[in-house]
């Protein structure tokens, strides 16, 4: 085998190799993207649930008041 068919060959396994670490990359950063979407998601969810709880407790809160009050008249 003749050297520049060599290094043809070696150039191919270059190339072959340097596409499948780019597409690796590729696939971790879309796998890091998706990770920090799903926190962030459950985060808002979260918060959202707190508020949601926080806002039903104090209405319950301000009802058993005026209940009261109404009541005493």
């Amino acid at each position: 085998m003749e050297t520049s068919e060599l290094e043809s060959k070696v150039q191919k396994l270059e190339t072959g190799l340097a596409v499948q670490e780019a597409a690796m990359a590729g696939a971790q950063a879309t796998q890091a993207a998706a990770q920090a979407g799903m926190t962030s998601t459950f985060a808002a969810t979260q918060s959202g649930t707190w508020a949601v709880m926080t806002a039903g407790s104090a209405a319950l809160i301000v009802g058993i008041f005026l209940g009261m009050a109404i009541a005493k008249d």
